[in-house]
């Protein structure tokens, strides 16, 4: 017969090194894990957590003085100016609009004049939140209402006239916004 290469002596104290690995390995995980287990909880409790309950007045508030107010997300527009996308060229487009529809009213028009005129008017427009436009209020040089007295019938009726307005917005919300524009009067 062969002889075997470990006696039965060897091998008994192979498998108590056997055994012992294992045994050595996992309390050394448990220990790891434990350490890991307790400095989260050191992490958590040692941070500073401050919780607290916000009306819905006080975010309202919050939110109303980190909005600009002066400048709207969307321009009053016609419904030929509704494809502008950009703001700038939004409110070129209603302001060019208001500027023909008025021009072309006050063309109509047959003023008699003792003198030429060659003056600007200033007129502030309002577009409400409903889309109806109003004179605020309206610049006019003493000569020019003079030689005029009916200008500002004539600017309210041009303005009666002006077709549907969809109103400027701010955040979804329909605005009143109000516009200055100038207003060139030429009469020989």
């Amino acid at each position: 017969m062969k002889k075997a290469l470990l006696d039965n002596r060897d091998l008994n104290a192979l498998i108590s090194v056997f055994r012992f690995k294992p045994y050595f390995y996992n309390n050394l995980l448990n220990l790891f894990r434990r350490g890991l287990l307790a400095i989260a909880v050191l992490v958590i409790f040692s941070c500073n957590f401050e919780t607290k309950k916000i009306s819905s007045e006080e975010v309202l508030e919050l939110e109303s003085q980190t909005l600009n107010w002066k400048e709207v997300d969307e321009y009053p527009a016609f419904e030929d100016c509704q494809d502008e996308t950009e703001l700038l060229a939004a409110r070129e487009c209603f302001e060019r609009e208001v500027a023909e529809n008025i021009y072309a009213y006050l063309s109509k028009q047959q003023p008699v004049v003792t003198e030429s005129i060659d003056d600007t008017l200033y007129l502030y427009l309002e577009i409400n939140s409903s889309g109806r436009p109003e004179i605020d209020s309206v610049k006019i040089d003493s000569t020019l209402n003079n030689q005029l007295p009916e200008l500002r019938l004539w600017l309210n009726q041009s303005i009666d006239s002006l077709p549907k307005i969809y109103p400027a917005s701010k955040r979804g919300v329909p605005v009143s916004t109000v516009f200055k524009m100038p207003i060139v009067i030429k009469a020989e």
